[in-house]
């Protein structure tokens, strides 16, 4: 039609998607972009430029269209995922672990081509056909869409098994806690991206955190890897992290805690366990609690770490830590006497006073 003189109302891109639309031949497109591209604003050299170039644009379309008749290979980037780090008590019992999983993703304008294989796709991920059409349809613009995240890898087979082109898998991790909610409030919980959202999972992200590999893969239209060629990048692993947390003592004061709770029909309690000698936290556990391994239950009023959170006025449980400082200070001794006079004292704006003034009282009697 151009040589007759009718200039083509589509764009190059649209010229370019008509010969290869699969994202992965584009690549078998090089070099003829000249020619699309007069076709597409009907340039005044067309002529010229087809008779130039037409022997190499047939040739390349005709590589593309046997590629798509079940033998196509093609050159992909593929990301190797970084495995993020393990998180154990002080004795190395796991806390946090990433297990495998795969996350089925289409590229639409491949998927478009074999609309007839969506109802066996939808049967497969237990979804609407209608629904799953749409969403394929109404994102043609797109390279890649997640179907399903997080499937377990024998499941995931099957969705292959079909073989159905432009339904890809992606190797993902999952994050699992193996204490539960026993210790959910220190560990806290990633996002479905493996990113910390809470919790030590938050604070130590970027030691947990790994670096993600490329590598330069010969993929069949199935997604298949057929050659590794090259590698681009090195997956570097996410660094372990081991806590002063004594899962033992961990679960015994989780125990303890949820019956006193239950008991004195409380709404809340928090209790830290600490080493004496050295400060280290042995265990820190709050109620309500939550389990992070079930993200209905994360909610922000559950996953708080009241602990460390909540502002708590001590009362009277602080006097005998007091008296200790004074006594290890030497200034005191059990004889001593302190005036209490005159019943009050004022801090900042805050007034605080006795029930009555003791006036000048011994340091046991305080």
């Amino acid at each position: 039609r151009a040589r007759d003189g009718d200039a083509l109302a589509l764009p190059a891109g649209e010229l370019r998607g008509v010969v290869a639309p699969a994202v992965g031949e584009a690549h078998l497109l090089q070099g003829v972009e000249r020619p699309l591209a007069a076709l597409a604003r009907g340039h005044p050299g067309v002529d010229r430029c087809l008779h130039e170039d037409l022997d190499q644009l047939l040739l390349r379309a005709a590589v593309v269209v046997r590629a798509g008749q079940g033998d196509a290979r093609f050159s992909r980037v593929a990301e190797t995922p970084a495995t993020r780090g393990t998180i154990t008590d002080r004795y190395g019992e796991p806390l946090a672990v990433s297990t495998p999983v795969d996350s089925v993703w289409v590229n639409p304008k491949e998927l478009a081509l074999a609309s007839d294989q969506l109802p066996r796709l939808a049967k497969a991920l237990k979804r609407d056909k209608t629904e799953l059409a749409r969403r394929v349809t109404s994102n043609l613009d797109r390279e890649f869409l997640y179907l399903a995240r997080h499937m377990q890898p024998v499941d995931a087979q099957k969705i292959r098994a079909l073989e159905i082109p432009g339904v890809y898998l992606m190797r993902e991790y999952r994050r699992y806690y193996p204490a539960g909610e026993v210790a959910g409030h220190i560990i806290g919980f990633t996002s479905i991206d493996d990113e910390g959202q809470e919790g030590l999972e938050l604070a130590f992200d970027h030691w947990l955190a790994g670096e993600d590999g490329a590598k330069r893969v010969i993929q069949d239209r199935y997604g298949k890897i057929v050659q590794n060629v090259e590698e681009i990048r090195a997956m570097r692993p996410g660094r372990n992290l081991v806590l002063s947390i004594d899962l033992r003592i961990q679960y015994l004061a989780y125990r303890e805690l949820k019956a006193a709770i239950r008991d004195q029909r409380a709404k809340s309690g928090s209790v830290i366990v600490l080493d004496v000698a050295t400060g280290e936290v042995l265990a820190m556990v709050n109620q309500p609690a939550y389990n992070p391994n079930d993200r209905d239950q994360i909610k922000a009023k559950t996953y708080r770490n009241r602990a460390v959170t909540d502002i708590i006025e001590p009362g009277s449980s602080i006097k005998p830590f007091v008296v200790a400082a004074g006594l290890a200070s030497g200034k005191f001794t059990s004889r001593s006497v302190i005036d209490t006079n005159p019943g009050y004292i004022k801090v900042g704006a805050k007034l605080l006073e006795d029930r009555q003034n003791l006036g000048a009282v011994g340091l046991a009697t305080i």
